[in-house]
């Protein structure tokens, strides 16, 4: 079976309000399960110039940005975008106040369902202000009326973060040091509090040592910075978040952190109960998914614990099932399970599932798909920037001739997830703050590509060791190995920037989409249980044709029927094939078989162009439905080889018979009187651009004595043999033939078409030489534009305005045409090109026939044929005077075709356009003790940069007095 994806040709950079959707993490749709969000689509987007404060001073500076309303949530950013960042789900804004400030400032106190106080001064003009205010008013109502305020104190419960922060909490009585939970509780202690989620870490232990890790002290400063910025949903990302973030998450904050830095907690809140339906739903259910999922269960992080138990495997299982089911279009990819393992030591099942939904779908995209188009991008762009970084190493690895994704694609796809990466598949620098490319640090990766030189195998495994432990100063002995590969990471490649990477991106996306398409192509053509009489490189042209059509007219996505309908008797589903539909087929057509298209050199004055267009016809119909074998509805790749095959190489006597079951609905071996009449508008559809009316009389012919001796062998009338009535009674009366009866058998239909040679000739060449296999020229692929100009020119030039300027120079070359002499947008000769050569050419003839072709010799001064090995055919007409024209015989004279010549030679239309338009868009963008707690905040400070407010000393002031502002009343 043949899978054939067009994707990646209608890949489009993201638009600004989706790349403001990724940068703030905002889910990219609404809830699932059906519930009404219309009422959020009314309240309008907006964003608007502010400087944000926290209520209690000497906290944190304030600092200037922008404040965005994206219903149903608040989302702001810094000036620089990674100083201060938040998301807020307007569910959780328990009180909006206007404060009472200054003259000409306006100022907002929000109060969160925390109990944190946010203040917002609005730094624009008074109507845009209000304007604002008055939006958010009514997101706020709407919030109010869908019950999602209700929901929050529910949602909170989840989070271990509520139980950390609380002062009557008891959770670290239950606790070990790495954060598990103890298998028996101590004496006196709390009872454990089961509502937070958590993942297999907290039975089976978290990896690493906690010491070494230092556990405790991470616990303290996050507990301490969750206390006064939020938590979960409503946690504000200061600088000092990215601080901590850098330094290590403690392993029971780790997955809660991941998903509100993801977004993933996002779609948790918004989705209640998603997760637990779509399993109910889908129980029992078997696809070819489900199948890889169960062979790569026991190897995922089979050394860990967890999943040496049957607990850990139906989790991993659960999960994976979920997305597969969710998302049937990619199921279930290799490496999945490795990422979904390691999700799972930290997060719930629930956690997991949403988490690995935004990694496949919006941080990670292409990266777990049957073409793995994003992790190959990324590798290639590893690969530039090694080369721009590191020269020494990538002339060192072309030297020894080996590529330097063989080592370094595991590292994306899986995370590091290996026995010797445990301790970097545990940290999360690379999980710090998702940017629009990805959460893969390519500076980590740099970091270890410069350890190239020495044993990778014994540096990796003494990851946790003191990098510097003969040092006299005890703050270099705490420094150990992971956390100096993460300083160069950090430091040494701080060039490396989230724009750089995406530029990179886009400099090398069609060199990987021209590769993905050529191994795409061999796989396909691989995968055909049968290539008939064609040759590998013949086949290749058929998959181009159909690659360009389905280009052009995508195919629908495979739906799968009910379970019931595609379980076969194993059990299992059948894998989805690539199958286009009647509209695509008339395209792929199209570039194959000369007579199903229609072409018109068109020349207006201003340019002269080839517009072409598919035909529309029964025949083709009728051809799709009869290569459809299988009664589908839906042609395959293999379909259309077998197709092909059974005209291409066709006989005379192969043809006939190919024609007349291709016409013979019922499959009876006969042709109804109904039928004998399409196939004879199927004849006229052929030879529709044929100059002269030899085939027109052919057809007349072939009609004539088809019903003649089709009514020869009808059964006699009633009273046709009564020998006993005498000669002057009434004669026979004939016969009333039903329009399903049927007429024309095989035999009889050879013998008509033998009787001519026009038609003798058109099935013993004509008909299999029309279907050509050709070269396609390349499509080109979509370029994305660098810059404001790329982007301005990749936005102009469309196939939609590119058929607009046509159509606009097309009347302009009429205007001009009508007002001025001589050829401005006039013909000066008559050119119409037709969709084929003609079929009588004795080019095409192995037995020409006198009488066929002299109807197609042209007089001196008249029509004249220039055949040419192209599918375009030129009628030349030398201009002259009315006088000069030959006389018109009387109409009654003249056949149709005579008729439809003279008329056209008469009509001398100044403007001849075809004005059909395409309706396709082509469709043509991720600490030990207290004293070292500050130790451990210098280390970092050391070499991050500091940020700027962006504020002056006056507005810093300003901002200040609105602390103690009162709200108004």
């Amino acid at each position: 079976m043949a899978t054939i994806s067009t994707a990646l040709r209608h890949f489009k950079e993201p638009t600004k309000e989706q790349l403001t959707q990724i940068f703030f993490s905002l889910p990219s749709s609404g809830p699932l399960d059906g519930t009404d969000k219309t009422a959020d689509q009314q309240v309008e987007k907006m964003d608007i110039n502010a400087v944000l404060s926290l209520g209690v001073q000497g906290v944190e500076d304030s600092y200037a940005g922008k404040l965005y309303l994206i219903a149903p949530y608040l989302a702001f950013t810094s000036l620089d975008r990674k100083s201060v960042r938040f998301t807020i789900p307007l569910s959780t804004i328990r009180r909006v106040e206007r404060l009472n400030a200054r003259a000409g400032i306006y100022a907002l106190s929000l109060s969160t369902w925390h109990g944190q106080k946010i203040i917002v001064q609005l730094t624009s003009l008074r109507p845009t202000a209000d304007l604002f205010c008055s939006l958010l008013r009514d997101a706020l109502k709407i919030e109010l009326q869908r019950g999602q305020m209700k929901q929050v104190k529910g949602f909170v419960k989840t989070c271990y973060s509520e139980a950390l922060v609380s002062d009557s909490s008891a959770v670290a009585d239950n606790e070990r040091e790495d954060g598990s939970l103890i298998s028996e509780e101590k004496e006196n202690a709390t009872p454990r509090e089961s509502t937070y989620h958590g993942g297999l870490g907290l039975r089976f232990k978290f990896p690493g040592d906690p010491k070494k890790l230092r556990e405790a002290s991470k616990i303290k400063l996050w507990a301490t910075y969750l206390r006064a910025h939020g938590r979960n949903l409503t946690l504000l990302r200061y600088p000092q978040c990215t601080r901590l973030v850098q330094v290590g998450l403690p392993n029971r904050l780790r997955g809660e952190m991941w998903e509100t830095l993801s977004g993933s907690m996002y779609l948790r809140f918004s989705n209640p109960g998603f997760y637990d339906d779509l399993l109910k739903k889908n129980e029992g259910r078997t696809s070819t998914s489900t199948e890889d999922i169960e062979k790569d269960l026991h190897r995922s992080l089979p050394e860990y614990a967890g999943y040496q138990s049957e607990e850990g495997i139906g989790a991993l299982r659960r999960v994976l099932q979920a997305y597969s089911f969710k998302n049937p279009e990619l199921g279930y990819c290799q490496a999945m399970n490795i990422l979904a393992a390691a999700i799972l030591i930290y997060m719930s099942e629930e956690q997991a599932f949403w988490l690995l939904e935004v990694l496949c779908d919006r941080l990670l995209p292409g990266y777990y798909a049957p073409s793995m188009h994003g992790t190959l991008l990324d590798q290639r762009v590893f690969e530039s920037l090694v080369q721009q970084t590191l020269p020494i190493i990538h002339d060192h690895f072309q030297k020894v001739d080996v590529q330097l994704s063989v080592a370094s694609l595991p590292w994306f796809l899986s995370f590091h997830p290996q026995d010797q990466w445990r301790e970097v598949a545990s940290n999360p620098g690379r999980w710090r703050v998702p940017q629009v490319s990805s959460l893969i640090d390519v500076g980590a990766g740099l970091g270890l590509i410069r350890f190239f030189r020495s044993l990778m195998r014994d540096y990796f495994a003494s990851l946790g060791d003191s990098a510097h432990p003969n040092s006299t100063d005890p703050r270099s002995r705490a420094i150990t190995r992971f956390q100096e590969l993460l300083l160069v990471s950090f430091r040494e490649f701080s060039v490396i920037t989230d724009d750089m990477i995406v530029s990179e991106r886009k400099r090398f996306r069609n060199e990987i989409i021209h590769s993905i398409e050529s191994f795409s192509k061999r796989a396909a053509i691989r995968n055909l249980k049968t290539i008939g009489r064609f040759t590998k490189d013949q086949a290749g042209l058929i998959y181009d044709a159909l690659y360009m059509a389905m280009c052009i007219v995508p195919p629908p996505a495979p739906i799968h029927p009910p379970p019931v309908l595609l379980t076969p008797h194993d059990g299992t589903e059948e894998k989805p094939e690539t199958r286009i539909e009647l509209r695509t087929f008339q395209y792929f057509l199209s570039e194959i078989a000369t007579w199903a298209r229609n072409e018109k050199v068109v020349s207006n004055g201003f340019q002269q162009r080839v517009d072409r267009e598919i035909a529309e016809h029964e025949f083709i119909d009728r051809l799709f439905f009869f290569w459809d074998t299988s009664c589908r509805g839906a042609l395959s790749f293999q379909d259309l080889v077998c197709g092909l095959d059974g005209v291409m190489f066709n006989d005379l006597m192969e043809n006939i018979e190919w024609f007349f079951n291709m016409h013979d609905k019922n499959k009876d071996g006969f042709l109804t009187k109904d039928e004998v009449l399409t196939l004879s508008e199927s004849f006229l559809f052929i030879f529709r651009y044929e100059v002269g009316d030899a085939c027109l009389g052919a057809v007349s012919r072939f009609m004539t004595n088809a019903f003649e001796y089709g009514d020869a062998l009808l059964p006699p009338a009633e009273n046709a043999g009564d020998e006993t009535k005498d000669a002057g009674s009434e004669p026979a009366t004939p016969k009333i033939i039903e329009s399903n009866q049927p007429y024309l058998n095989l035999a009889t239909f050879r013998m008509v078409v033998l009787a001519d040679e026009i038609l003798e000739s058109f099935f013993e060449t004509d008909l299999s030489h029309s279907f050509r296999l050709e070269i396609v020229p390349d499509i080109e692929v979509p370029v994305s534009g660098n810059g404001l100009l790329g982007d301005l020119w990749s936005t102009i030039a469309t196939d939609s305005n590119r058929k607009i300027f046509n159509m606009f120079t097309d009347e302009i070359g009429k205007t001009i045409g009508k007002h001025q002499r001589p050829s401005i947008g006039r013909y000066t000769k008559l050119e119409e090109p037709k969709a084929r050569e003609s079929l009588l050419t004795p080019s095409m003839r192995k037995s020409p026939s006198k009488a066929s072709l002299a109807a197609s010799v042209s007089p001196p001064n008249s029509t004249t044929l220039v055949s040419s090995s192209t599918s375009t055919l030129s009628v030349d007409v030398k201009t002259s005077t009315s006088k000069e024209l030959p006389s018109i015989p009387p109409s009654a004279t003249l056949s149709p075709m005579v008729h439809a010549v003279n008329a056209r030679l008469m009509e001398r239309t100044p403007f001849a356009i075809d004005d059909a338009k395409d309706d396709d868009d082509e469709s043509d963008d991720e600490l030990d003790t207290n004293d070292n707690d500050d130790q451990v905040m210098d280390e970092v400070d050391a070499f991050l940069e500091a940020h700027d407010s962006g504020l002056t000393d006056a507005d810093q002031e300003v901002a200040n007095d609105l602390l103690h502002a009162e709200p108004l009343k």
